[in-house]
């Protein structure tokens, strides 16, 4: 992403945390019809909502299974208010996904409303559902610099915040031990623009604890989940710009160091909120945007013994003009392109994209396309019809392996 790009990003995550605290009162009892039907018959194929009538999109034609073939696991953010009220959405994901994460309820400020305790309703729901159906699940986030609860900056000190921090992944990783297939232990802990010489962003956490709460995080985390693969996360790191590049080397120093010191991280989240743009001509410019700079990162993150995630992929069509078609197509070819360039290294294990279906896209909350009109990101539309960016995407899957671009 650009740092203009990187910006609203975040304040689009810091808008999405704060509606969903406001509507976390959905109930989760509506789930739980969803994730009985789930049980009975979770292995027999289904026709996701809106597809295709004359070409397959379930079953063996979905992107879980389509994924599993080639050694990755496919799945998605899941929004759980839509999986309490939208059993359409529920089919979805549940036909497709062979891993979920939960978009919102595994934060700070879903999960401690009081400085007393915590509320584990919706992340429960989602562990629920996915257990009854076959899926793994991902665990995002336990550090974080946002979509904290208000009474933590009242309440944490330099006396107290190491208690708090430690208390609260214990508390969380602890619940799910055993149950969980990553987690991300910390998210976004760099930003080079805070001029700092490791990079390192000057966070809440970083300011009352120092540099070592990343490494607090994840040795607490491994006490608390032996089995979890413990996952440092991060964004706008995908991009062929001086930027991206920075934010690479900051990163992967980081890791460096961790790895050096023994800290128990076993993969790195590369988030890719990417965007797709287009020539005069309208073809698409994603082999530019994103090449040689990825490549490398995913390689040093592999040579560090790491596995690598693509944890949040969506595709924004902010830059494009406003014909649907058009659009859609942009869109794929992003997907298409940038899934072929990652899966290129066999470090890569899993895809996840941050959400499912357009319906229920993070994107556009507050700065979204000038014209208004509803963006097009992700592989479902508003009406769980399959896009072109779905079978861009399965397309990328099949071809992995079959070209490398390994640049060492």
């Amino acid at each position: 992403m650009s740092e203009a790009g990187a910006l609203r990003g975040a304040s689009r995550r810091e808008f999405l945390g704060t509606a969903a605290r406001l509507g976390a009162g959905a109930a989760t009892a509506s789930v739980l019809p969803l994730i009985a039907a789930g049980r009975a018959d979770a292995a027999k194929p289904r026709r996701a909502a809106g597809a295709s009538a004359t070409e397959s999109v379930t079953g063996d034609a979905s992107l879980g299974a389509h994924g599993v073939a080639h050694g990755l696991l496919y799945g998605c953010a899941v929004n759980m208010n839509a999986l309490a009220a939208d059993a359409a959405y529920a089919a979805l994901v549940r036909e497709q996904c062979r891993i979920v994460v939960a978009e919102n309820a595994m934060k700070w400020g879903s999960l401690r409303p009081s400085a007393e305790g915590f509320r584990f309703d919706e992340a429960d729901a989602l562990v629920a559902f996915a257990e009854a159906n076959w899926m793994k699940i991902r665990g995002h986030n336990l550090v974080w610099h946002q979509s904290n609860p208000k009474w933590l900056d009242a309440t944490a000190t330099k006396e107290n915040a190491r208690e708090l921090l430690v208390t609260h992944i214990e508390t969380v990783a602890g619940r799910y031990a055993g149950r969980m297939h990553s987690w991300d232990v910390v998210n976004e802990a760099i930003r080079v623009e805070d001029g700092r010489a490791d990079g390192l962003r000057n966070s809440l956490w970083l300011r009352l604890i120092g540099e070592d709460y990343i490494e607090l995080a994840f040795q607490t985390a491994r006490e608390a989940d032996p089995q979890a693969l413990l996952t440092y996360n991060e964004y706008g790191i995908e991009e062929e710009t001086r930027a991206g590049e920075q934010k690479r080397e900051a990163v992967i120093e980081m890791l460096r160091r961790m790895v050096a010191r023994r800290v128990p991280v076993d993969a790195v989240g590369v988030q890719s909120h990417i965007a797709a743009a287009a020539t005069a001509s309208g073809s698409q410019t994603a082999d530019s945007q994103y090449a040689a700079g990825l490549m490398r990162f995913i390689a040093a993150a592999r040579e560090l013994g790491l596995q690598v995630f693509i944890t949040e992929m969506d595709v924004n069509d902010r830059a494009l003009a406003a014909e649907i078609a058009g659009r859609d197509a942009a869109v794929a070819a992003a997907y298409k392109q940038y899934l072929e360039l990652a899966l290129g290294d066999p470090a890569v294990k899993a895809v996840l994209t941050w959400g499912i279906t357009d319906r229920y896209t993070w994107l556009g909350h507050e700065e979204g396309r000038a014209d208004g009109k509803p963006e097009r990101p992700l592989l479902f539309d508003a009406a769980g019809k399959a896009k072109a960016s779905f079978y861009a995407v399965r397309d990328a899957f099949d071809q992995r392996g079959q070209k490398s671009y390994l640049s060492g």
